[in-house]
Parts: structure tokens; sequence; C-alpha cells
């Protein structure tokens, strides 16, 4: 069976056995979600869950009608969202207003498996590596950047625990 250029985006080839034939399965992204009171970082991966991109920072009052038009276009197995665990015990403000927002995702989305991933530090490392970047200084600044990048690190890191 062979694999033409439409295909390479959606299918992968996969070896059932050494006795079988290479048969194409389908599979689809998976997205990650820096959730801010104002901005929302947005990353996923290749149909084959092998590379985190980083995607698009939005408005957080927005974020439910991007999904919709996104996962119109896309097929999405599961969302991941970044939980901001306090070094404390105590969940804080950003926990309880990050919890009512992954509500509004399965209320929106209920067949969809969303999954809470740590985020601790994702921002700080996200800075870090678009000062190591070399970008200009009002590149540096753009704090939806930092949204984008956090998003994917935090996709990233889930990518290798999933492993």
């Amino acid at each position: 069976m062979y694999l033409r250029s439409s295909h390479i985006n959606k299918y992968f080839l996969k070896e059932m056995s050494s006795e079988s034939n290479a048969y194409l399965c389908c599979m689809a992204r998976i997205m990650s979600i820096d959730y801010g009171t104002k901005r929302v970082g947005i990353a996923v991966t290749d149909p084959g869950q092998i590379i985190a991109t980083s995607l698009d920072t939005i408005h957080a009052s927005k974020v439910i009608e991007y999904l919709k038009a996104y996962f119109a276009k896309e097929e999405v197995e599961a969302l991941v969202v970044g939980d901001p665990i306090p070094v404390g015990a105590d969940r804080g403000k950003m926990a309880k207003l990050s919890d009512n927002f992954v509500k509004s995702l399965q209320k929106a989305f209920p067949d969809l498996p969303i999954h809470r991933f740590d985020e601790r530090f994702t921002s700080r490392m996200a800075s870090q590596v678009i000062a190591m970047s070399g970008m200009g200084k009002i590149k540096r600044q753009d704090k939806s950047l930092v949204d984008k990048i956090s998003a994917t690190i935090i996709l990233q890191d889930y990518m290798q625990y999933k492993k």
C-alpha cells in the first residue's frame, strides 16, 4: 500500500506484523492550552503526534468559539490544559479560574478527553527560550509569544510523559 502526498498530513504507515500487509491508520492531533484570564496560548501536535508546534494566542473570551472552528477543520483527540499547581499546598486564585475554564470546556466538548498537566515554570522557561532565540527587543516583549511557547512546552512535556 502506498501513501500519496495528499495523505501525508493525515495518515501514517504502520506495520501490523511481518506476515501482514502495511495499512494506513488515521491519527488525530493533541492540543494544549495555556490558560490565562486575558490571553490563552494554544499549541498542537502534528497528526502523527510527534512534534508540538505553537498555534495561536487568543483572547480568553473567544476560546470556545476558536476551538469549535478549529475542530471543524482538524481532528483533535484530546485537550491538555495547563494546571497552575501552586508551590504551596493551597490551590490559588489562578488554579480556581483554570478549574472553571476546564468545566466550560467539558460542557462545550463533552466527548473530548481533557487532561490537566502541571504547568509550573512554563512561562519562565518560555521567556528564557525567547531571550536565547536572538529575537529583537520588541518581539521579546510580546506576551502572546510567551503564551504560545508555554502551551508548546506543556504539550511537549505531556507527550514525553505519555511515552
